[in-house]
Protein backbone atom coordinates (compact mmCIF):
# COMPACT_ATOMS: atom_id res chain seq x y z
CA UNK A 1 0.00 0.00 0.00
CA UNK A 2 2.61 2.68 0.65
CA UNK A 3 4.79 1.76 -1.94
CA UNK A 4 1.74 2.24 -4.56
CA UNK A 5 0.95 5.57 -2.08
CA UNK A 6 4.68 6.54 -3.04
CA UNK A 7 5.01 5.53 -6.44
CA UNK A 8 7.78 2.83 -8.14
CA UNK A 9 11.18 3.06 -9.52
CA UNK A 10 14.70 4.88 -8.22
CA UNK A 11 12.42 7.33 -6.30
CA UNK A 12 10.45 4.87 -4.30
CA UNK A 13 13.43 2.38 -3.72
CA UNK A 14 14.04 5.11 -1.67
CA UNK A 15 18.13 4.63 -2.32
CA UNK A 16 18.36 8.32 -1.44
CA UNK A 17 19.83 8.64 -5.45
CA UNK A 18 19.65 12.90 -4.33
CA UNK A 19 19.98 12.88 -0.72
CA UNK A 20 23.37 11.27 -0.30
CA UNK A 21 24.91 13.38 2.66
CA UNK A 22 23.61 13.67 6.12
CA UNK A 23 23.04 17.15 5.21
CA UNK A 24 20.85 16.93 2.30
CA UNK A 25 18.56 15.44 5.22
CA UNK A 26 17.64 19.07 6.51
CA UNK A 27 14.70 18.53 4.39
CA UNK A 28 13.72 15.11 3.72
CA UNK A 29 12.99 13.79 0.60
CA UNK A 30 9.54 14.13 -0.96
CA UNK A 31 9.26 10.37 -0.95
CA UNK A 32 10.21 10.30 2.58
CA UNK A 33 7.56 12.81 4.02
CA UNK A 34 4.81 10.81 2.56
CA UNK A 35 5.59 8.04 4.51
CA UNK A 36 5.83 9.71 7.48
CA UNK A 37 2.54 11.41 7.19
CA UNK A 38 0.94 8.00 6.18
CA UNK A 39 2.18 6.45 9.48
CA UNK A 40 1.59 9.94 11.53
CA UNK A 41 -1.69 9.43 9.97
CA UNK A 42 -2.44 5.75 11.05
CA UNK A 43 -1.13 6.43 14.06
CA UNK A 44 -3.52 9.17 15.18
CA UNK A 45 -6.56 7.61 13.47
CA UNK A 46 -6.20 3.74 14.66
CA UNK A 47 -3.51 4.05 17.59
CA UNK A 48 -3.76 6.98 20.03
CA UNK A 49 -7.27 6.77 21.03
CA UNK A 50 -6.71 2.64 22.13
CA UNK A 51 -3.32 2.66 23.56
CA UNK A 52 -4.30 3.02 27.01
CA UNK A 53 -7.02 0.55 26.63
CA UNK A 54 -4.41 -2.03 24.99
CA UNK A 55 -2.05 -1.17 27.99
CA UNK A 56 -4.42 -1.73 30.20
CA UNK A 57 -5.74 -4.92 28.78
CA UNK A 58 -2.03 -6.46 28.19
CA UNK A 59 -3.95 -6.82 24.67
CA UNK A 60 -1.70 -7.85 21.36
CA UNK A 61 -2.73 -5.00 18.74
CA UNK A 62 -3.68 -7.99 16.44
CA UNK A 63 -5.95 -6.02 13.99
CA UNK A 64 -3.52 -2.90 13.93
CA UNK A 65 -0.68 -5.26 13.14
CA UNK A 66 -2.46 -6.86 9.92
CA UNK A 67 -3.20 -3.28 8.97
CA UNK A 68 0.12 -2.24 9.01
CA UNK A 69 1.13 -5.58 6.98
CA UNK A 70 -1.30 -4.36 4.23
CA UNK A 71 0.57 -0.98 4.48
CA UNK A 72 4.16 -2.55 3.69
CA UNK A 73 5.08 -1.23 7.36
CA UNK A 74 5.94 -5.23 8.55
CA UNK A 75 8.18 -5.59 6.49
CA UNK A 76 9.60 -2.20 5.20
CA UNK A 77 13.15 -3.41 4.08
CA UNK A 78 12.13 -6.57 2.10
CA UNK A 79 12.22 -6.80 -1.51
CA UNK A 80 8.64 -6.63 -3.58
CA UNK A 81 9.41 -9.84 -5.12
CA UNK A 82 9.33 -11.24 -1.44
CA UNK A 83 6.07 -9.85 -0.43
CA UNK A 84 7.63 -6.35 1.31
CA UNK A 85 7.88 -2.86 0.91
CA UNK A 86 11.17 -2.59 -0.81
CA UNK A 87 11.93 0.72 1.13
CA UNK A 88 15.74 1.83 2.95
CA UNK A 89 16.22 1.86 6.43
CA UNK A 90 15.67 5.84 7.12
CA UNK A 91 11.90 4.83 5.73
CA UNK A 92 11.82 2.23 8.45
CA UNK A 93 13.22 4.11 10.94
CA UNK A 94 10.37 7.03 10.28
CA UNK A 95 7.53 4.47 10.32
CA UNK A 96 8.72 2.97 13.54
CA UNK A 97 8.71 6.40 15.22
CA UNK A 98 5.60 7.52 14.01
CA UNK A 99 3.64 4.28 14.92
CA UNK A 100 5.29 4.43 18.36
CA UNK A 101 4.23 7.89 18.80
CA UNK A 102 0.79 6.22 18.68
CA UNK A 103 1.61 3.12 20.80
CA UNK A 104 4.49 2.34 21.85
CA UNK A 105 3.74 -1.84 21.81
CA UNK A 106 2.78 -1.56 18.20
CA UNK A 107 5.86 0.14 17.76
CA UNK A 108 7.77 -2.53 19.17
CA UNK A 109 5.66 -5.30 17.53
CA UNK A 110 7.04 -3.63 14.28
CA UNK A 111 10.44 -3.17 15.29
CA UNK A 112 11.05 -6.87 16.43
CA UNK A 113 9.39 -8.64 13.25
CA UNK A 114 11.48 -5.81 10.36
CA UNK A 115 14.70 -6.38 12.28
CA UNK A 116 15.42 -8.53 14.55
CA UNK A 117 13.55 -11.74 12.81
CA UNK A 118 13.10 -10.58 9.26
CA UNK A 119 16.47 -8.64 9.56
CA UNK A 120 19.10 -11.78 10.07
CA UNK A 121 16.94 -14.38 7.85
CA UNK A 122 17.39 -11.27 4.88
CA UNK A 123 20.83 -11.16 5.05
CA UNK A 124 22.04 -14.32 5.81
CA UNK A 125 19.07 -16.51 4.73
CA UNK A 126 19.07 -18.70 1.60
CA UNK A 127 16.67 -18.04 -1.15
CA UNK A 128 14.84 -20.75 0.01
CA UNK A 129 14.76 -20.03 3.52
CA UNK A 130 13.89 -16.45 2.42
CA UNK A 131 11.04 -17.51 1.15
CA UNK A 132 9.77 -19.62 3.50
CA UNK A 133 10.40 -17.70 6.69
CA UNK A 134 9.68 -13.86 5.33
CA UNK A 135 7.29 -14.16 2.86
CA UNK A 136 4.58 -14.99 5.35
CA UNK A 137 5.36 -12.20 7.40
CA UNK A 138 4.82 -9.71 5.39
CA UNK A 139 1.29 -9.25 5.70
CA UNK A 140 0.64 -8.85 9.38
CA UNK A 141 -0.92 -12.22 9.58
CA UNK A 142 2.56 -13.39 11.11
CA UNK A 143 4.99 -12.09 13.44
CA UNK A 144 8.30 -13.48 14.40
CA UNK A 145 10.76 -13.56 17.70
CA UNK A 146 14.42 -13.09 18.36
CA UNK A 147 15.71 -15.14 21.03
CA UNK A 148 19.21 -14.46 22.05
CA UNK A 149 19.17 -13.29 25.87
CA UNK A 150 19.10 -16.11 28.90
CA UNK A 151 18.62 -15.78 31.92
CA UNK A 152 22.48 -16.48 33.04
CA UNK A 153 23.87 -14.27 30.41
CA UNK A 154 21.79 -10.80 30.12
CA UNK A 155 24.69 -8.26 28.24
CA UNK A 156 26.81 -11.12 27.66
CA UNK A 157 25.67 -12.79 24.79
CA UNK A 158 28.57 -14.81 24.15
CA UNK A 159 28.05 -16.94 27.08
CA UNK A 160 24.92 -18.52 25.82
CA UNK A 161 24.25 -21.90 27.72
CA UNK A 162 21.38 -22.86 25.13
CA UNK A 163 23.05 -25.71 23.05
CA UNK A 164 22.57 -27.79 19.61
CA UNK A 165 23.57 -31.18 18.91
CA UNK A 166 23.60 -33.08 15.47
CA UNK A 167 21.60 -35.80 15.63
CA UNK A 168 21.72 -37.37 11.54
CA UNK A 169 19.83 -34.82 9.69
CA UNK A 170 18.38 -32.93 12.52
CA UNK A 171 19.48 -30.48 15.02
CA UNK A 172 18.27 -31.30 19.05
CA UNK A 173 18.43 -28.14 20.66
CA UNK A 174 18.15 -27.26 24.97
CA UNK A 175 17.97 -24.33 26.99
CA UNK A 176 16.26 -21.51 27.87
CA UNK A 177 15.99 -17.97 26.19
CA UNK A 178 14.65 -14.92 28.38
CA UNK A 179 12.90 -11.94 27.76
CA UNK A 180 11.51 -12.78 24.30
CA UNK A 181 9.14 -9.64 23.09
CA UNK A 182 6.38 -11.14 20.72
CA UNK A 183 6.90 -14.60 21.79
CA UNK A 184 3.22 -15.63 22.55
CA UNK A 185 2.12 -14.25 19.64
CA UNK A 186 5.10 -15.37 16.83
CA UNK A 187 4.71 -18.01 14.09
CA UNK A 188 8.53 -18.55 14.26
CA UNK A 189 11.74 -17.35 15.68
CA UNK A 190 15.44 -17.08 15.17
CA UNK A 191 17.00 -18.51 18.06
CA UNK A 192 21.05 -18.73 19.41
CA UNK A 193 22.93 -21.85 20.71
CA UNK A 194 26.12 -23.26 21.17
CA UNK A 195 27.21 -25.83 18.40
CA UNK A 196 30.69 -26.06 19.68
CA UNK A 197 31.44 -25.08 23.28
CA UNK A 198 35.50 -25.35 22.70
CA UNK A 199 35.06 -22.27 20.45
CA UNK A 200 33.04 -20.07 22.69
CA UNK A 201 31.73 -17.02 21.07
CA UNK A 202 32.39 -18.69 17.73
CA UNK A 203 31.00 -21.54 18.53
CA UNK A 204 27.48 -20.25 18.13
CA UNK A 205 25.10 -20.60 15.95
CA UNK A 206 21.44 -19.25 14.51
CA UNK A 207 18.35 -21.78 13.92
CA UNK A 208 14.83 -20.55 12.56
CA UNK A 209 12.28 -22.64 14.18
CA UNK A 210 8.49 -22.30 13.71
CA UNK A 211 6.15 -21.80 16.47
CA UNK A 212 4.18 -23.77 17.52
CA UNK A 213 6.72 -26.36 17.83
CA UNK A 214 7.67 -29.87 19.66
CA UNK A 215 10.09 -29.30 22.28
CA UNK A 216 9.61 -25.26 22.15
CA UNK A 217 7.32 -24.22 24.94
CA UNK A 218 6.58 -20.58 26.39
CA UNK A 219 7.12 -19.73 30.39
CA UNK A 220 4.43 -16.79 31.63
CA UNK A 221 3.73 -13.77 30.31
CA UNK A 222 5.63 -11.02 32.34
CA UNK A 223 4.33 -8.37 33.94
CA UNK A 224 6.25 -6.11 32.80
CA UNK A 225 6.34 -1.71 33.46
CA UNK A 226 5.46 -0.84 30.25
CA UNK A 227 4.77 -1.80 26.69
CA UNK A 228 2.25 -4.17 27.85
CA UNK A 229 0.34 -4.66 24.65
CA UNK A 230 3.27 -7.07 23.74
CA UNK A 231 4.36 -10.35 24.93
CA UNK A 232 7.03 -11.47 26.97
CA UNK A 233 8.37 -14.45 27.79
CA UNK A 234 10.44 -17.15 28.16
CA UNK A 235 11.38 -19.70 25.23
CA UNK A 236 12.00 -23.55 26.72
CA UNK A 237 14.04 -25.94 24.51
CA UNK A 238 13.21 -29.55 25.42
CA UNK A 239 14.80 -31.62 23.28
CA UNK A 240 13.59 -29.35 20.34
CA UNK A 241 14.39 -31.20 16.57
CA UNK A 242 14.50 -29.21 14.21
CA UNK A 243 16.06 -30.23 10.00
CA UNK A 244 19.59 -29.49 9.27
CA UNK A 245 18.11 -26.57 6.51
CA UNK A 246 17.09 -24.49 9.67
CA UNK A 247 20.43 -23.48 10.36
CA UNK A 248 20.41 -19.32 9.53
CA UNK A 249 23.77 -18.82 7.79
CA UNK A 250 27.34 -21.08 8.27
CA UNK A 251 27.80 -23.04 11.74
CA UNK A 252 29.57 -21.23 14.09
CA UNK A 253 28.13 -17.37 12.71
CA UNK A 254 25.85 -16.47 14.92
CA UNK A 255 27.53 -14.36 17.31
CA UNK A 256 28.22 -12.77 14.16
CA UNK A 257 24.69 -12.86 12.93
CA UNK A 258 23.03 -11.40 15.92
CA UNK A 259 25.67 -8.92 16.70
CA UNK A 260 24.87 -7.10 13.16
CA UNK A 261 21.46 -7.86 13.68
CA UNK A 262 21.41 -5.72 17.10
CA UNK A 263 23.52 -2.58 15.10
CA UNK A 264 20.36 -2.13 13.09
CA UNK A 265 18.17 -3.07 15.66
CA UNK A 266 19.17 -0.55 17.45
CA UNK A 267 18.23 2.31 14.96
CA UNK A 268 14.70 1.06 15.70
CA UNK A 269 14.50 1.08 18.84
CA UNK A 270 15.94 4.80 18.54
CA UNK A 271 12.80 5.71 16.56
CA UNK A 272 10.53 3.89 18.97
CA UNK A 273 12.17 5.67 21.42
CA UNK A 274 11.39 8.69 19.57
CA UNK A 275 8.07 8.26 19.02
CA UNK A 276 7.52 8.15 22.69
CA UNK A 277 9.77 10.89 23.34
CA UNK A 278 7.67 13.16 20.71
CA UNK A 279 4.35 11.82 22.01
CA UNK A 280 5.86 12.69 25.59
CA UNK A 281 6.49 16.64 24.57
CA UNK A 282 2.77 16.79 22.56
CA UNK A 283 1.27 15.87 25.37
CA UNK A 284 2.84 18.23 27.97
CA UNK A 285 2.78 21.50 25.08
CA UNK A 286 -0.89 20.83 24.77
CA UNK A 287 -1.76 20.72 28.64
CA UNK A 288 0.85 24.02 28.51
CA UNK A 289 -1.82 25.75 26.41
CA UNK A 290 -5.13 24.64 27.91
CA UNK A 291 -3.85 24.81 32.06
CA UNK A 292 -4.81 27.69 33.51
CA UNK A 293 -2.82 29.28 36.63
CA UNK A 294 -2.17 32.05 38.30
CA UNK A 295 -4.87 33.63 35.37
CA UNK A 296 -3.00 32.69 32.60
CA UNK A 297 -2.09 29.44 30.86
CA UNK A 298 1.04 27.55 32.09
CA UNK A 299 2.71 27.86 29.18
CA UNK A 300 3.50 31.52 29.88
CA UNK A 301 5.35 30.31 32.80
CA UNK A 302 9.18 30.37 32.11
CA UNK A 303 9.53 27.58 34.04
CA UNK A 304 7.38 25.12 32.10
CA UNK A 305 8.85 27.04 28.81
CA UNK A 306 12.43 25.81 29.82
CA UNK A 307 11.28 22.18 30.49
CA UNK A 308 9.48 22.33 26.38
CA UNK A 309 12.74 23.91 24.93
CA UNK A 310 14.72 21.26 26.77
CA UNK A 311 12.59 18.31 25.59
CA UNK A 312 12.43 19.37 22.26
CA UNK A 313 16.21 19.91 21.50
CA UNK A 314 16.80 16.30 23.02
CA UNK A 315 14.25 14.65 20.84
CA UNK A 316 15.16 17.12 17.99
CA UNK A 317 18.92 16.08 18.52
CA UNK A 318 18.25 12.43 18.84
CA UNK A 319 16.13 12.50 15.70
CA UNK A 320 19.04 13.85 13.96
CA UNK A 321 21.14 11.00 15.17
CA UNK A 322 19.01 8.39 14.42
CA UNK A 323 18.89 10.00 10.87
CA UNK A 324 22.28 9.50 10.34
CA UNK A 325 22.44 5.91 10.99
CA UNK A 326 20.15 4.70 9.33
CA UNK A 327 21.41 6.98 6.29
CA UNK A 328 24.91 5.29 7.17
CA UNK A 329 22.94 1.99 7.14
CA UNK A 330 21.41 2.53 3.33
CA UNK A 331 24.81 3.69 2.11
CA UNK A 332 26.35 0.46 2.78
CA UNK A 333 29.03 2.56 4.99
CA UNK A 334 30.06 1.50 8.98
CA UNK A 335 27.67 2.44 11.33
CA UNK A 336 27.99 0.69 14.35
CA UNK A 337 29.26 3.49 16.71
CA UNK A 338 26.46 5.98 15.36
CA UNK A 339 23.80 3.35 15.72
CA UNK A 340 24.99 2.96 19.28
CA UNK A 341 25.02 6.98 19.45
CA UNK A 342 21.62 6.62 18.25
CA UNK A 343 20.34 4.23 20.47
CA UNK A 344 21.81 5.67 23.79
CA UNK A 345 20.61 9.58 23.19
CA UNK A 346 17.33 8.29 22.00
CA UNK A 347 16.62 6.42 24.64
CA UNK A 348 18.04 8.69 27.42
CA UNK A 349 15.96 11.53 25.45
CA UNK A 350 12.62 9.49 25.81
CA UNK A 351 13.38 8.96 30.17
CA UNK A 352 14.01 12.65 30.06
CA UNK A 353 10.69 14.14 28.05
CA UNK A 354 8.73 11.38 29.98
CA UNK A 355 10.28 12.45 33.06
CA UNK A 356 9.78 16.01 32.19
CA UNK A 357 5.44 15.85 31.09
CA UNK A 358 4.63 14.59 34.13
CA UNK A 359 6.14 17.85 35.81
CA UNK A 360 4.95 19.68 33.34
CA UNK A 361 1.22 18.16 33.52
CA UNK A 362 1.36 17.98 37.53
CA UNK A 363 -1.06 15.55 39.41
CA UNK A 364 -2.57 14.76 36.22
CA UNK A 365 0.35 13.16 34.73
CA UNK A 366 0.55 10.80 37.49
CA UNK A 367 -2.94 9.32 37.10
CA UNK A 368 -3.91 7.06 34.00
CA UNK A 369 -6.63 9.74 32.66
CA UNK A 370 -3.55 11.32 30.73
CA UNK A 371 -1.24 9.34 28.58
CA UNK A 372 1.97 10.89 30.85
CA UNK A 373 2.08 8.39 32.77
CA UNK A 374 2.09 5.63 30.20
CA UNK A 375 4.94 6.90 28.39
CA UNK A 376 6.95 7.43 31.02
CA UNK A 377 6.79 3.54 31.84
CA UNK A 378 7.03 2.77 28.00
CA UNK A 379 10.00 4.64 28.10
CA UNK A 380 12.38 3.02 30.39
CA UNK A 381 12.81 0.03 28.10
CA UNK A 382 14.31 1.70 25.45
CA UNK A 383 17.59 1.87 28.16
CA UNK A 384 18.13 -1.71 28.23
CA UNK A 385 16.64 -4.18 25.52
CA UNK A 386 18.55 -4.41 22.34
CA UNK A 387 21.81 -3.13 24.73
CA UNK A 388 21.95 -1.25 27.19
CA UNK A 389 22.75 2.19 27.75
CA UNK A 390 25.99 0.85 29.13
CA UNK A 391 26.85 -1.64 26.70
CA UNK A 392 25.77 1.54 24.06
CA UNK A 393 28.56 3.35 25.58
CA UNK A 394 31.05 0.69 25.72
CA UNK A 395 30.18 0.14 21.83
CA UNK A 396 30.69 4.10 21.31
CA UNK A 397 34.38 4.04 22.98
CA UNK A 398 35.48 0.78 21.31
CA UNK A 399 35.07 2.19 17.84
CA UNK A 400 36.25 5.53 19.28
CA UNK A 401 39.71 3.68 19.76
CA UNK A 402 39.73 2.09 17.10
CA UNK A 403 39.34 4.80 14.34
CA UNK A 404 42.16 6.97 16.76
CA UNK A 405 44.29 3.68 16.90
CA UNK A 406 43.83 3.86 13.02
Amino acid sequence: MLAQLLGRGTALGLCLSGCRSFSALAELPDTHQILRQTCRDFADRELTPIAGRLDREHAFPLKQVQELGAMGVMAMEVPEELGGAGMDYLAYSLAVEEISRGCASTGCVVSVNNSLYIGPVLKFGTEEQKTEWITPFTTGEKVGCFALSEPGNGSDAGAASTVARQEGDEWVLNGTKAWITNSWDAAATVVFATTDKKLKHKGISAFLIPMPHPGLSLGKKEDKLGIKATSTANIILEDCRVPLGNMLGPRGAGFKIAMQTLDSGRIGIAAQALGIAQASLDCAADYAHKRIAFGAPIGKLQAVQFKLADMNVAVESARLLTWKAALLRDSKKPFTKEAAMAKLTASEAVTFCSHQAIQVLGGMGYVSDMPAERHYRDARITEIYEGTSEIQRLVIAGQILKEYQA
